[in-house]
């Protein structure tokens, strides 16, 4: 992730600028002592700000401090949703308790040589070890976002993922934490279907099988689908909106992907699937979407099909 360099206080004046210069509208002081371009600033995201704060804090706070946390998060490009990020989270390997500024929280607690790694410059706390405090620390559908996401971008590992939450075992948060990694799935693909998943929980239906492959009777691909319940007859979708963006769709028009679509559901249909699709809004506002789900799920139980499908392994 790259990102504008900052300037130190101390490279500043040495390469020539006044505190003045500073202090005017050519720099934006991103903490005490680190200033970034103002030209630089413009257009940056707000996870980007946050990075650049990240490297502002690491440059200044003590050198056995370690990014963790949501900023950790953010160092590993891993997604957060509904998660703030005011703040730069760093972790010190000591046994007190820590404090909170109104930039900075720093955080106590054992950091061992392989709950670390370096990337872009930073030392960092493992993406393994980033799930797990955030697991223990923040609600549980966002913990999910994030731990499907870590999961899926190959980013930690099971393995990895038990070790940490062993060491863990006697920190606060813990049970928390082991509810999340026993539900995460690095199947899902997104943050609309791992919030989907959470919201799913809440229906008297079987887990749903993810990234599932459904065949006509000649064997023959007919789609891969965000969500099966095979014995229910019942295809879930979650439309996120994201495969009409010129750079997802291709030489497409958005109007040849809606009728894409409209076929791919056509086919799906004709083999005997019934297929329900929610959007975004209907994550914020499920009861609906939910209802509808369970009612196919009556409906479609005895209804034929044609073909087979065949299962994605759990990542």
């Amino acid at each position: 992730m790259g990102i504008p360099e900052l300037i130190s206080r101390r490279g500043a004046l040495a390469a020539g600028y006044t505190d003045y210069e500073l202090g005017g509208r050519g720099w934006c002081r991103v903490r005490r002592g680190h200033y970034l371009d103002a030209a630089s600033a413009v257009g940056l995201s707000g996870t980007e700000r946050h990075l650049v704060a990240v490297r502002a804090a690491s440059a200044s706070v003590s050198r056995d401090a370690v990014v963790s946390h949501v900023s950790a998060a953010v160092v590993h490009e891993l997604p957060l949703w509904s998660v703030p990020i005011s703040r730069v989270h760093m972790t010190r390997d000591r046994g007190g308790g820590g404090r909170t500024r109104r930039q900075l929280v720093v955080h106590r607690g054992r950091i061992r040589s392989d709950d670390q790694v370096e990337v872009d410059g930073l030392q960092v706390t493992s993406a393994a070890r980033t799930v797990v405090d955030l697991a223990r620390t923040l609600p549980f559908e966002q913990s999910v976002v994030i731990g499907d996401a870590a999961l899926r971008m190959g980013k930690t590992s099971r393995y990895e993922l038990d070790e940490q939450l062993a060491r863990a075992a006697r920190r606060s948060g813990c049970p928390a934490a082991k509810r999340v990694s026993g539900f995460l799935d690095g199947r899902a693909e997104s943050v609309g279907e791992s919030r989907s998943r959470v919201a799913l929980r809440e229906l008297n239906l079987p887990a749903p099988e993810l990234q599932a492959r459904l065949l006509a009777p000649d064997e023959t691909q007919v789609a891969r689908v965000d969500f099966l319940w095979p014995d229910l007859g019942v295809v879930g979708e979650f439309d996120g909106m994201i495969k009409y963006r010129t750079e997802l769709r291709g030489p497409r028009t958005p109007e040849e992907v809606v009728i894409a679509e409209k076929i791919r559901e056509d086919a799906l249909r004709a083999l005997g699937w019934i297929v329900i699709r929610w959007t975004w809004q209907d994550l914020n506002h499920s009861t609906q979407w939910l209802h509808r789900l369970h009612s196919a799920s009556t409906i479609t139980r005895h209804t034929p099909r044609l073909g087979s499908w065949l299962p994605t392994p759990r990542i």
